[in-house]
């Protein structure tokens, strides 16, 4: 794609809206002249061209807070993609569907999704490179085609954009939680109602930045519904673990982890949020066949089970749901030993 630019002389009153707002508004819409080729755009997309100073009113660059006022000249300028500079690898993919717009993935638990400046090799991106040639340039230089994430640790299904509008309107629709998303976790101990809704708010944990909290002042609200599928115990003492089903209205990062520990319940083998000692009485509750399942998962014992959204081109319903990894297998196999 060459560079295009969208010019807009504004006619509207546009000041109750900020000014990403209002000019993806306005671009959906129609109004405004292209030159070059027009660009299907995101709100998130905007804000970056905005910080990149490519987004102009009267000539002079722009914030996002800023309000625009009717007789503005806005000028905003789509650079060319650059080239993410990446190297494909041939790193194993289960493909749970794909057409021209789209791929659904079963990732593995230990892959992170995207480069970072710790991990510039081995990601999920990496390997999306060399198994599709046509990824949408949208979610960024490191990001093509990644409309959301799951912690490196954490596996199932998992949907990339290969076409800018694809990606546009599918990020719109995550942002307006209009998707269905079930996580399967193996937690410690059982919830003593079978079900029930965990509301909160969800931000950055002041004690520890890599960590989220729900102990914040100004987090993010974040909901999750969950339900018992199976307890397991020995005899007549409470069960020393669960499987749970976790619906989630939000999307909120390490929201089932977060909501689940906070409930009581860590997920077995989550390094960050409590994970026992080997002398904590929930360790030591576990039969021995079970710690060991434990003991060789990667990380956190959550799959996104299932994904369900509207193909944001054909408007098909989809829906997917993705196997346990054989980690998660050999743990439920260990665990079903003792169901109650």
């Amino acid at each position: 794609m060459s560079t295009s630019t969208w010019t807009w002389l504004v006619q509207f009153d546009y000041s109750q809206l900020r000014a990403d707002a209002g000019l993806l508004k306005a671009i959906q819409s129609g109004v405004g002249e292209w030159e070059g080729e027009s660009v299907s755009v995101s709100r998130n997309q905007i804000q970056k061209l905005i910080d990149e100073s490519q987004v102009l009113i009267n000539d002079k660059p722009i914030q996002s807070k800023t309000r625009l006022q009717p007789n503005q000249r806005i000028i905003i300028r789509f650079p060319e993609p650059k080239p993410t500079g990446l190297i494909p690898e041939n790193i194993p993919l289960d493909i749970l569907f794909q057409d021209s717009h789209l791929v659904v993935v079963n990732k593995p638990p230990g892959l992170t999704v995207h480069p970072s400046d710790t991990q510039t090799e081995g990601t999920l991106v990496h390997a999306l490179l060399h198994h599709i040639r046509d990824l949408s340039g949208i979610g960024g230089e490191l990001r093509p085609g990644i409309v959301h994430r799951i912690d490196k640790n954490t596996s199932g299904a998992l949907v990339i954009t290969k076409s800018d509008e694809a990606h546009r309107i599918l990020a719109d629709t995550f942002a307006r939680h209009d998707i269905e998303r079930i996580y399967w976790a193996f937690c410690y101990g059982s919830p003593k109602e079978n079900q029930g809704t965990i509301r909160s708010l969800i931000g950055r944990s002041p004690q520890d930045r890599k960590k989220m909290s729900m102990t914040v002042k100004d987090g993010r609200s974040a909901v999750t519904h969950y339900r018992v599928l199976e307890n397991y115990g020995k005899s007549s003492a409470r069960p020393f673990g669960s499987w749970i089903e976790a619906r989630l209205e939000t999307g909120r990062t390490h929201q089932v982890r977060v909501h689940l520990t906070g409930l009581g319940h860590s997920l077995m083998g989550d390094p960050s949020y409590g994970e026992p000692s080997e002398k904590h009485p929930k360790w030591l509750a576990l039969p021995p066949t079970v710690r060991a399942a434990i003991e060789s998962l990667p990380g956190q014992a959550l799959h996104a089970r299932v994904l369900g959204f509207r193909h944001p081109i054909t408007h098909e319903a989809l829906r997917f749901e993705a196997p346990l990894p054989a980690e998660l297998q050999v743990l439920t196999e260990e665990l079903k030993k003792f169901s109650e």
